[in-house]
Order: structure tokens, then C-alpha cells, then sequence
């Protein structure tokens, strides 16, 4: 690992933060096209995208990087479940997909909505029962064999385990992260288009209800830490107390961070795919846990 000379600008006193004072961003990997999606599974092992050369590499414990599956449908974000199952947005035709880790055996769960495709399922986060929420912006892409946009929004959906699909939201702009709580009981989602990010009750059968702003910056990807903190991502990555307090900047050298997650055998590694590469920085929490 080569660090970088990038110490964590704090927003707030060094007791508010879970940064430590003076935590250096450290770049584990480069030369890729476009990163996104990281998702640690059960071990601690970081699977991310590098969605212009079609592939889904994985960056273990060990500090070694390997390729996972390629092609891999043009994924973007991805999700574990609590089985171990990887969830994809693979974007290439619009769909949602469930890969078996062990078999590379993939599943398309999802393919379109009434009838019309889907615009680009972008980011997902899976529910402790196996439901999945997942947002579906439209961002036209040079290697579509399409036509236009065929919803008539850009909105929220989800999955449930009977694999019907329902859309849950669709009063936002332009959709993009999103995560929810390990009680599997609010759910963030942030309309990148609007710069504003929302938080929602979960309802038993899927629906949400009691959308209020939680904070007013959109963001490309979301995750949580074990005390409830809310990281956002765009310029770097920005966080947020559970209360919509913005409590830490971190720095990140390249021109947009996509996504983040925490992984690592200790699980406080907070990961972060940046444009052409893959970056980490160590916490003094750890990622929220599913239950």
C-alpha cells in the first residue's frame, strides 16, 4: 500500500468524528477506468466494479486484488445478502442480478418494470430478510442497444423474497444512493439530482412511509457505521450523524468518489472506490452490522 499525504479534514471537534485525527486516505489499487459499488462480504473481503471494462474485482484480507467475474454485465452497485449471495445492478441490459460467490452463477432477478425496461438499476442494499431495495436513475450509456428512457420516472424499488417488484418511490429526481439500517427499519436513499438525501420507515410488506430530509446533499453511493453515522459520497467522502449533522470530510485525490463500505477482518476499514482507483481509510468505528 502507498500513502498518500492526505490527512481527514474534520467538520466538527475530533470527539464528534469517527475518523481518528490525523487518518491518512491510503490508495490499495489504481489504473482502472471507473470504480463503484463496494460490498464486503461475510469475511471482510471488499468486491467492487470497475464498470467500463465490465468486471467485478474483489480486494481481499489478504491485500491481494483478483478478478471475480468478467464480463459481469456492465455491473454497478453491489450487495451481499445475509446468505452470502451477491446482488448486482447490471446495468449493460438493465436488470437486476443475484450471483452465487462459489459458482459465479447468476440469476436475473429482475428485468423490467410493467413490462418496460428498466433505466439502469444503479445502486442496491439488501434487507436483513432478503428483501432488496434498489434505485434506478437514468444515465444513458454509449454501449446501449436501446431506445429512451421508458419509465415514466426515475424511482425506488423493491424486491421482495417472492421476487415480485413494486416501486416503493417515485417522487425524486434522479435517485442514486442508497442504504438502510441493520434493523432493516429506515432506509436512506439520496436524490442526487435534487442534492438532498432522504430518510423513510421500512413497512413489514416492503412500502415506505414517513419520508423526511435528512440532509441537504445528494450522493453517489451510501453506507453506515455501528453508531449510526451516514456517509455520503461525491467530492470525497462526507459524513453525517445520525441527525443530519455533517461531523467529517474526508479528502480523496481524484475528481469524483463514487461509493463506499466498510470491510476488513475487523470491519473498521472504511473502503472507497474514486474514480480510477481504490482508496481506504481506517475508522475508529465499524460498519454497521447486519442483524
Amino acid at each position: 500500500m502507498i500513502p498518500l499525504a492526505l490527512a481527514v479534514v474534520l467538520a466538527a471537534p475530533d470527539d464528534a468524528s469517527p475518523i481518528p485525527a490525523g487518518a491518512k486516505v491510503v490508495k490499495l489499487a489504481g489504473d482502472f477506468a471507473f470504480t463503484e459499488g463496494p460490498a464486503p462480504d461475510a469475511d471482510g473481503n471488499v468486491f467492487f466494479t470497475d464498470q467500463p471494462n465490465d468486471r467485478i474485482l474483489r480486494w481481499g484480507t489478504d491485500g491481494k486484488l483478483t478478478t471475480f467475474l468478467e464480463p459481469s454485465g456492465r455491473s454497478n452497485g453491489l450487495c451481499f445478502d445475509k446468505a452470502g449471495n451477491l446482488w448486482a445492478c447490471a446495468d449493460e441490459k438493465n436488470e437486476l442480478w443475484r450471483i452465487d460467490p462459489k459458482t459465479k452463477e447468476k440469476t436475473v432477478v429482475v428485468k423490467d418494470h410493467g413490462g418496460k425496461l428498466l433505466n439502469g438499476p444503479n445502486d442496491i442494499w439488501v434487507r436483513p430478510d432478503g428483501g432488496a431495495y434498489f434505485t434506478d436513475p437514468f444515465y444513458k450509456r454509449p454501449y446501449w442497444k436501446r431506445g429512451p428512457q421508458e419509465q415514466d420516472v426515475q424511482g425506488v424499488y423493491y424486491v421482495g423474497k417472492d421476487a415480485k417488484l413494486a416501486r416503493v418511490e417515485g417522487g425524486l429526481k434522479q435517485p442514486n444512493g442508497i442504504v438502510g439500517t441493520p434493523d432493516g427499519k429506515t432506509l436512506y436513499v439520496a436524490d442526487i439530482g435534487a442534492n438532498k438525501t432522504y430518510a423513510y420507515d421500512i413497512r413489514d410488506d416492503g412500502s415506505l412511509a414517513g419520508r423526511h430530509l435528512f440532509c441537504e446533499q445528494g450522493s453517489d453511493g451510501m453506507t453506515l457505521d455501528d453508531a449510526g453515522n451516514v456517509y455520503l459520497t461525491g467530492k470525497g467522502v462526507m459524513v453525517y450523524d445520525k441527525g443530519g449533522k455533517k461531523v467529517a470530510q474526508v479528502d480523496v485525490p481524484e475528481p469524483w468518489t463514487a461509493n463506499v463500505c466498510f470491510g476488513g477482518k475487523d470491519m473498521k476499514t472504511l473502503f472507497i472506490t474514486a474514480s480510477k482507483g481504490l482508496y481506504a481509510v481506517e475508522t475508529g468505528v465499524k460498519g454497521a452490522a447486519r442483524q
